[in-house]
């Protein structure tokens, strides 16, 4: 929704401000992927932890994990700082769109710390079973993202006879908007988990928040993997990017913008996927492979459901949702044609995103790694550098269209089987 607001905002500038922020939001993904994995490889553990009723290890888990991802955040935010300048050059765009880009990234790597909080908090509550709060929180940032994005974005104007202040920041606006809302969500995200929350509190507790060895190599056995399926995924859409770009901002813009528009409908599958990682690793936890096995098909099964559901009205008002995100008439017909033919791969997509979730819950990352590795780069990229040049934006969606479908097919075969279900659990957790 972050992306959607700020997206949606900034298209009302025209095709070029949209390009700028399309052209970094690939790298942005890799960044926050780097956070969302490490705050996984501690959240797993909590899951099991809570599925033995072990409370109190689950809290010494919450503490060693929130030093480990507060220090790594910093150092990931240092290396954003220092690559904003020249990642524009290096992804291709255009000189139009070079300055407004680099800003944004830059100020979105300042950031990057409360993004992380924010992410470790949430994925500790859920998997603690505390869905509400995070959801309510998310809520809450998405409401204050669109109001600080009014304010900073545009200039000082006068709607319905009053005079409304605003900064004319532009592209900068909206990811000092975004950032400010971030923030917020991130210390409400620390009160409630560290301080309300009845089994993970630890103001009345003594503790080391220093992590100890054996939370560490768990930690990595979760996380490491994980990383580098950011990078297998992320590292593609890079490269997705370098062929796009030489299309020209329109196509930037279309491309970005669709993606964005698509997260209607696979947005509720990583829901989904959040909830198979809670259950599958609470269920483990308690020694309850067979519950673990029904939870990850129950939540396969809802997430594709929901998936295809919403592909349809997506697929009928594909102009319609393109055109809350732009005023560009070729970015609108273009993002549309895309968003029809994305339509017909909801449904492999949501079988990719629950099942691999399902694996995370049970400390199951490698393979799932190797078969996304296989499927993004041979499938995806290399449809993409034959069909791209000869079918312009259309063809590179054609991959993905296809390559969605076969990831979902091999994350499928995945959990059919008995092997991703044996963890690494010790006594204490079991």
């Amino acid at each position: 929704m972050l992306e959607f607001i700020d997206a949606s905002m900034v298209g009302s500038l025209g095709a070029e401000a949209s390009a700028s922020i399309g052209l970094v939001s690939t790298t942005t993904w890799i960044f926050s992927g780097f956070c969302i994995a490490l705050a996984q490889g501690f959240s797993v553990q909590l899951a099991h932890r809570v599925g033995a009723g072990d409370l109190f290890g689950a809290r010494q888990i919450l503490r060693q994990g929130l030093l480990c991802v507060t220090v790594f955040s910093l150092a990931l935010s240092l290396v954003g700082l220092a690559i904003a300048e020249p990642l524009p050059h290096w992804l291709g765009g255009g000189e139009e769109i070079i300055k407004d880009a680099a800003a944004y990234f830059f100020i979105y790597a300042a950031f990057l710390p409360f993004m992380q909080i924010g992410f470790y908090g949430s994925s500790m509550l859920e998997c603690s079973g505390e869905m509400i709060i995070p959801s309510v929180l998310y809520i809450v940032m998405c409401v204050l993202d669109v109001i600080f994005n009014f304010l900073l974005i545009f200039p000082t104007r006068d709607i319905f006879g009053i005079t409304v202040p605003g900064a004319g920041m532009g592209v900068k606006g909206a990811a000092l908007g975004t950032g400010l809302a971030e923030v917020v969500a991130a210390v409400l995200m620390m009160w409630f988990l560290l301080v309300r929350n009845k089994d993970l509190s630890v103001v009345s507790e003594k503790g080391s928040f220093i992590p100890t060895r054996e939370c560490l190599a768990k930690a990595f056995d979760v996380t490491g993997p994980m990383w580098v399926q950011n990078l297998v995924m992320r590292g593609a859409y890079v490269v997705s990017t370098l062929i796009v770009a030489p299309l020209g901002a329109v196509a930037i813009a279309a491309n970005s913008f669709a993606i964005i528009a698509e997260s209607f409908c696979y947005m509720p599958g990583y829901g989904m996927g959040d909830a198979a990682t809670t259950l599958v690793g609470q269920s483990l936890g308690a020694g309850r492979k067979d519950l673990a096995r029904s939870f990850s098909w129950i939540s396969l099964s809802l997430g594709v459901a929901m998936m295809v559901t919403l592909a349809v009205p997506m697929f009928f008002f594909a102009p319609g949702i393109m055109s809350l995100l732009s005023v560009d008439h070729d970015v609108v017909a273009l993002g549309a044609r895309c968003l029809r033919m994305e339509a017909f791969a909801e449904a492999g997509y949501a079988a990719s995103i629950v099942a691999y979730a399902a694996c995370v819950g049970a400390g199951d990352t490698k393979i799932p790694t190797a078969l996304n590795f296989v499927s993004v780069w041979f499938v995806r990229i290399g449809l993409a550098l034959i069909l791209t040049p000869r079918y312009g934006l259309m063809g590179y969606w054609i991959a993905m269209l296809v390559e969605l479908n076969v990831r979902g097919l091999l994350m499928v075969l995945r959990i059919s089987g008995n092997r991703w279900l044996k963890t690494k659990l010790t006594e204490s957790e079991i």
